[in-house]
């Protein structure tokens, strides 16, 4: 006998996958990966274990998605920096979003991508990859982009695009660590401009 029903197969999903990621990015990021329980997790984002290796996964692959919404939205800021006009520019949007992004007040303190797998053992040691990884992305990024401002006279010629792009990364990497300790966002706004003062100038 032919059916005519159109039900589909399986049980819809009954949460917002983009919201439950959205916590699961909370929990990542004032945890860490290994502190981070799947319990943890899974009470954050309001889903079962069963549901969350569903839409996204286990919890690698997890913090993957995690990490990649992080990336377009608290820090953001490294895209936006890039498409100034300036390399000064580039470099005092780039300090200024770390400030900000660090000290946010509806979120956890610091930084996702430096605090995430700081003190991961050999359990994290694929996540604390991914986020080397990550920043080494947004260094050659940095790096590529004063490149461009030494072909285009922006810099002067002398000047190395890598190490500029280094002294960058590691003044932002270490205002997430001062924020997370509690550092206040107006100290950390003055660490930035102190570190823009040596900017190589522009060639006349």
């Amino acid at each position: 006998m032919e059916s005519n029903r159109t039900t589909p197969l399986g049980r819809p999903r009954g949460f917002d996958v983009d919201e439950a990621l959205e916590r699961a990015v909370l929990v990542f990021w004032a945890q860490g990966y290994e502190g981070a329980s799947l319990d943890d997790l899974t009470s954050a984002m309001g889903i079962t274990r069963t549901s969350m290796y569903r839409a996204f996964g286990n919890k690698e692959d997890l913090f993957r998605k995690a990490l990649e919404r992080y990336t377009e939205g608290p820090a953001s800021y490294v895209a936006h920096a890039l498409g100034k006009s300036s390399a000064r520019e580039v470099a005092t949007t780039f300090l200024d979003g770390a400030v900000r992004s660090t000290t946010r007040p509806d979120c956890p303190a610091g930084c996702l991508g430096v605090q995430g797998s700081l003190a991961a053992g050999e359990a994290g040691r694929q996540a604390r990859d991914t986020l080397a990884a990550w920043r080494e992305e947004g260094t050659t990024h940095l790096r590529n982009r004063f490149q461009r401002a030494i072909d285009e006279r922006d810099l002067p010629a002398g000047a190395d695009p890598g190490l500029l792009a280094r002294y960058l990364m590691t003044v932002a990497n270490g205002i997430a660590v001062q924020a997370a300790g509690g550092t206040t966002r107006d100290e950390l706004q003055l660490v930035a401009d102190m570190a823009l003062r040596t900017w190589p100038p522009v060639d006349s």
